[in-house]
Formats: C-alpha cells, sequence, structure tokens
C-alpha cells in the first residue's frame, strides 16, 4: 500500500534554515558567554546545586548549538550529496575549527568534575536535583584515570583532524570521485559512479557483477598506496593517544566510551569467532545454489533467486508504513513524518555518499536518513533499518535532556535490526517454498554479514593494532593478508580470495572508527531476543520502546536488564548463534527439499 500522501525524496534543508546565509552560520557558533560565567570557578566543584545550574545551562547549549550546531550539520550533510564540491568542504573546515575552539573552551568542565575527590563524589550522585545528570557524573567520575591535563586534552582535540580526519577524508573523498564503465542488465556499458559500482556488484546477472568486480579492484587498487600511509597515520594516532592515556589494549578506549565492559565485549568475540562455521556452512549452500564452486570475493553478497521482484520506492515505503504502524502506532506515525518533511534523500546520484546511515546531531535539530535506492529487497531491510535508528533518537529526544540524548554504540544497532526482522516477516507472509527460500537466504546473508563479518572486521583491526604496535609501518602487501586471514577466517573455502580482494579494506571506513564493528553483531544478537519475546505479546512493544527511549542515562548493561537479557553472560551470545545455526538448516533443508542442492 503507497502512502496517500506526497513524499519528498530529498532532504529538506529548510528544516534547518529558510534562508542558509553564510555569516549567519557561522556567527551562530561564537558564544563564549557560557565559557566566561563558569570558568575559572570552582563552587559547583563543592556544592551540588551549584553544580546543577551548571550542567543545566550546559545542557541547554547542547540541546541546540554543541560544538557545531546548525551549521555543522548543515555543512556535513550538504557534503554527503556533493563530495566533491570545494565551497562546501572549506565551510565545513572553518566551522570544525571553531567548533574545535569551542570544545577546548568547555574543557574545563570534564576537567573538574572528572577530578572531584572520591569521598565527595556521592554528596553529588545521591543529589536529588542532579537525578537526571547522575549517570553522566558516574562516567566522568570512572573514566578520571585516563584524562589528561587540561593543556594535554586541547592539543589532542586542536591536533585530531590533522592526525587522523584529514587523512580518513582524504581517501573518502577519491573514493567519491571515481568512476568506471560498467555492464547493465542489458549488456551495454554505462558509466557508473562508486555507489552504482558496489550496487552493481550484488547483481543477479553474473556478467554484469564481474565487471562492476573488475571496476572496483581497479579503483581500490589505485589508491591503495594513499590509504597505506593513511591506515599507518591512523594506527600511529591511536598508539599515541592509548599510550598517553593508560589503555593497555588498543580496543579499552572503545569500551570506556560505550560503558561497556571489556569481558563482556570480549565474549561476545570469542563466542561468534568460534562459530565461523556457521557463516562458512552459508557460503557454501550460497555457492550451490548460484551454481558455481567457489563465490569470487565481490560476490559474496549477491542476492539469489530469480524472482526479478523490484521494489520502487513508493511499494518499499508503504510495506515498512504498514509494518511499523502495525508494532506501534507511534513507529508509523514518526516514519510518515520523515516522508512528509523531507528527512530522508532516497536515490544515488554522482557526487553522494555510498551506502545508507541516519544522523542526528543536537537534540533540537531535525534527525535524518540517508539511501541509495535501487529497488532491490535489500533496499527494503535498509530503509527498515535507517529507520529504527531514526525511531530510536526520536524517542530519545521526546524523554531525555540533551546530555543523555545519545546512544551507546553497543545499543545503537538494536533498533535498526529489530525493525528489519518484522519487515522481513511481512514479505514472507503467503509466499511458497521457492520464495521463502529465497527470503531466508537474504535474511542470512544481511545477519552474518552483521555478525561474523564484524566480527572477523574486530578481529582484523585488533590484528593491525597489536601487530603495527611491535613491528610499526605495515607495508600494503602485510595488510592485505592480515584483511585476507580474517576475512577468509568467517567466510571458509567456498569464498575464493580472488586477485585484488587484498584491497577491499581500502573503503571500509569502520577501521577508521576503532573497534565500533563489534555493535552490529551485538545489536542484531540482541534485537533477534527482544523480537522472539514481543511474538504475540504487541504489549513487549512498549517496553522495548522504553528501552528505546533511555539514551545514555543508565548504563547499557542497565538498561538490557530492565528486558530480561544479561549481556555479561556467554550463554547469551551462544543461544543466539544456535539459532543463527538453525536459520542455515532450515535454509540447507529447503534447499535439498526443492532439488536446489
Amino acid at each position: 500500500m503507497v502512502p496517500d500522501f506526497e513524499m519528498k525524496k530529498e532532504w529538506n534543508f529548510g528544516l534547518l534554515y529558510r534562508n542558509a546565509d553564510k555569516k549567519d552560520l557561522e556567527a551562530e557558533l561564537v558564544n563564549l558567554d557560557f565559557s566566561a560565567k563558569w570558568k575559572g570557578r570552582t563552587d559547583y566543584l563543592e556544592d551540588p546545586e551549584v553544580l546543577k545550574q551548571l550542567l543545566d545551562e550546559d545542557e541547554r547549549i547542547s540541546a541546540t548549538i554543541g560544538t557545531s550546531g546548525k551549521p555543522g550539520y548543515y555543512y556535513w550533510l550538504k557534503y554527503q550529496l556533493e563530495q566533491q564540491n570545494s565551497e562546501i568542504k572549506a565551510e565545513l573546515s572553518k566551522i570544525d575549527d571553531i567548533g574545535t575552539f569551542l570544545e577546548n573552551e568547555l574543557e574545563f568542565i570534564t576537567q573538574g568534575i572528572s577530578r572531584i575527590p572520591a569521598e565527595k563524589q556521592p554528596l553529588f550522585l545521591n543529589y536529588p536535583g542532579l537525578s537526571g545528570y547522575k549517570h553522566l557524573l558516574q562516567r566522568l567520575f570512572d573514566s578520571a584515570k585516563y584524562l589528561l591535563t587540561e593543556p594535554e586534552e586541547k592539543i589532542l582535540n586542536l591536533t585530531a583532524k590533522t592526525a587522523q580526519g584529514n587523512w580518513v577524508s582524504m581517501i573518502s573523498d577519491f573514493l567519491s570521485r571515481e568512476e568506471r564503465k560498467i555492464l547493465d542488465e542489458a549488456d551495454k556499458e554505462k558509466e557508473a559512479n562508486l555507489s552504482e559500482i558496489l550496487e552493481a556488484i550484488n547483481s543477479t546477472d553474473k556478467k554484469v557483477r564481474d565487471a562492476a568486480g573488475v571496476a572496483l579492484n581497479d579503483i581500490f587498487a589505485k589508491h591503495a598506496p594513499a590509504a597505506e600511509y593513511e591506515l599507518n597515520s591512523v594506527l600511529h594516532n591511536k598508539k599515541v593517544t592509548d599510550e598517553l592515556r593508560g589503555f593497555s589494549r588498543p580496543d579499552m578506549s572503545r569500551h570506556l566510551a560505550d560503558d561497556i565492559d571489556t569481558e563482556v565485549v570480549d565474549s561476545l568475540i570469542e563466542s561468534v569467532t568460534s562459530r565461523f562455521d556457521i557463516s562458512q556452512r552459508f557460503y557454501k549452500l550460497k555457492a550451490k545454489l548460484l551454481g558455481v564452486e567457489k563465490l569470487q570475493y565481490h560476490e559474496r553478497n549477491v542476492d539469489y533467486g530469480n524472482s526479478g521482484e523490484k521494489y520502487d520506492f513508493n511499494k518499499t515505503a508503504g510495506l515498512v508504513s504498514k509494518v511499523f504502524n502495525a508494532l506501534d502506532s507511534e513507529f508509523g506515525t514518526i516514519f510518515e513524518n520523515f516522508l512528509r518533511e523531507g528527512k530522508i534523500d532516497v536515490f544515488p546520484k554522482k557526487g553522494k555518499e555510498s551506502g545508507a546511515f541516519c544522523v542526528h546531531m543536537e537534540k533540537d535539530l531535525p534527525v535524518f536518513v540517508m539511501l541509495n535506492h535501487t529497488d532491490r529487497l535489500n533496499d527494503v531491510t535498509t530503509l527498515a533499518h535507517e529507520m529504527g535508528h531514526a525511531i530510536n533518537f526520536e524517542l530519545m529526544k521526546k524523554e531525555q535532556n540533551a546530555l543523555n540524548c545519545g546512544t551507546y554504540t553497543c545499543t545503537a544497532e538494536v533498533a535498526s535490526t529489530f525493525m528489519e526482522d518484522f519487515v522481513l516477516d511481512e514479505i514472507e507472509k503467503g509466499v511458497d517454498e521457492a520464495r521463502r527460500l529465497e527470503i531466508l537466504m537474504e535474511r542470512l546473508n544481511g545477519d552474518i554479514s552483521s555478525i561474523q563479518r564484524q566480527v572477523a572486521c574486530y578481529n582484523f583491526e585488533k590484528d593491525l593494532h597489536t601487530i603495527y604496535r611491535s613491528e610499526g609501518f605495515l607495508p600494503l602487501k602485510r595488510i592485505g593478508e592480515l584483511f585476507l586471514k580474517n576475512m577468509g577466517a568467517y567466510m571458509g573455502e567456498a569464498v575464493e580470495m580472488s586477485p585484488g580482494a587484498e584491497n577491499w579494506w581500502v573503503y571500509w571506513s569502520h577501521i577508521r572508527s576503532y573497534f565500533y564493528v563489534y555493535s552490529y553483531a551485538s545489536g542484531v544478537m540482541i534485537s533477534k531476543s527482544l523480537k522472539n519475546m514481543v511474538g504475540d505479546d504487541l504489549g513487549f512493544v512498549q517496553k522495548v520502546k522504553n528501552f528505546l527511549s533511555m539514551g545514555t542515562s543508565v548504563s547499557p548493561r542497565e538498561s538490557f536488564e530492565e528486558l530480561g537479557i544479561d549481556i555479561a553472560d556467554k550463554g547469551f551470545w551462544m543461544k543466539g548463534l544456535e539459532e543463527l545455526d538453525s536459520m542455515v538448516a532450515e535454509a540447507e533443508e529447503l534447499a535439498r527439499k526443492l532439488g536446489r542442492v
């Protein structure tokens, strides 16, 4: 059912500015009254009521301005659509500099609160007026031992762009400029940008995907020498900052930032790594279903099936809307508002960032979703996934103050994958066994990419950082060897590490964000557990909504305990893997029953 209203399919920047005047945009950031009022004072470190006054003012600023506010948000979004626009990049650079300056101006807050003596901390933690900030205060107290002096923290803030940010942006910019000739499904050559080439490798037409694979290998090989130096710079920057702060492991700072115990993440990584046999069986089955002895590396995500069913955006939006409204009317209303108001940029275009994302900045600013929709089944689940994030953010904005209005990495992917599964359930209704096998293979492809593949990437990151710290500069060949080792581990012998595959790390942005990827695995397994809890009891959705509205007001472990989930229990992760194992077994049985293998 297509929504019965006009859908806007490009971002509506009027939600931020009716008339974006550059001078006004930049001037909006420069407001130092708050800093001038509080800097140099110590009374808020002695009196809980005075600290409440400071945090209330800080919360109001964080809700609207933060460190980049509407100007930073506006130009960042514009850049996602026009990555070769030098004027936008120049404006972003200016705003980044102003934002860094403001961040340094407010560094005194973190420094002061974190260093409140341990014997005084209960006075602040138990003060009723600070209850809305209690977990924030506890986290600041816990992180104090990794905090550098104020001048040192300012230096790291000022050098972050040259130490890492510019390097990463450089590679992203290089890749976004690339175009190559590939084949379309009519066997004709066409010029394609990076997003279109990445889409073409998933074509069910082998000639199309192989031509796209050749094009990508060429692009990644071209930029691999530059990426070699970029990645080594990123690794070195992490090594230096970890040594300065006293982190004993490369991934420990991520765990601290995510408010999650290292032992919990270790348990997840070890559990999934021990069950790489599940993903190996999946790729073995996919190769058989596609009639090849082995899949080429670029073919690992190719759709199985010949239904030829297309999901144009109108059809996709109607399907997602139906599922969301059936789960909860508020989910449906949020989605419809995004479609009406121009908060989703739908289609690929030259210069636009590849992939998809959902982004929110300050609490009082709108949430936006970016897609590159090309009418595949995977595009349906992508819309559900990104709108899951959007719903998560909107629920938080309703319930939390601006200082608690964010998601931990380990909780961020729960809402997104939760929504995906319900959409796939809807698509699967009433289909025959042949189509059910196709949908099951699509579901497995997504789950294994989110669980086993991302854990393999986490292992790859650990290798990179550990070996860099012991051996120094990692040459291109060594990086490629480590990449192939870890990717081969989860895919097994049914996927050939074909020539050129050693360079596919070049465009994998996650490895520049330091150990972020575990959250995909945890998110999928937790969301499946929640989905099973919902079952026929839609009343449980209210508990899920409450969980999604918590933001960072409590720790992830506490928020999951509210739902009856103990993420510290290794058995929880193994149970989720057993469910995935049973899905592969179901696909194998269906394939045998249909005579496909």
